[in-house]
């Protein structure tokens, strides 16, 4: 069985950042676009970052351009919208794919742990949040429209 220690994922500058590194921290992992009708859910994500941060709680945002085009930005256009317009503090990562022959990883791995309605795999949109425990295990999976502000009591319990 894997957890999220098993992953490597790319920083916004290319690094990579071994997700063991967040073993020991609570984790809301989402796909995120600037061009989206949930684009301002940046607001509450960095809301319930800054409720949490200091007691073990982090924000992974990746990019995606998979869902109508609403990401087509380079990394330093979507880093600049998102400081702009949101003053977002926790971490975007590089631009990934969610879904298809090149998919992240890591996002292929949390979509079998927690399956969305009536068991698809798929992630059908922006904004599809994953919150990940302590040892790294896939908690529960939200859709889009799941705001922030009510995942924050499903955050609070894992801290």
């Amino acid at each position: 069985m894997s957890t999220i220690a098993d992953f490597t994922v790319e920083s916004s500058n290319g690094a990579a950042l071994d997700l063991s590194d967040k073993l020991g921290k609570v984790l809301l992992v989402v796909n995120t676009a600037s061009n989206c009708g949930f684009t301002p859910q940046y607001k509450g994500l960095e809301a319930v970052f800054q409720q949490y941060k200091d007691r073990g709680f982090e924000v992974l945002a990746f990019p995606c351009n998979q869902f109508g085009g609403q990401e087509p930005g380079n990394q330093d256009e979507i880093e600049q919208f998102c400081e702009v317009n949101f003053g977002l503090t926790f971490p975007l990562m590089k631009k990934i794919d969610v879904n298809g022959d090149d998919a992240s990883p890591l996002f292929d791995w949390m979509k079998g742990e927690a399956p969305g309605l009536m068991g698809s795999k798929a992630i059908k949109w922006n904004f599809t949040k994953f919150l990940i425990d302590r040892e790294g295990n896939v908690v529960k999976r939200y859709a889009p429209q799941d705001t922030p502000e009510r995942i924050a009591k499903d955050i609070e319990k894992l801290l």
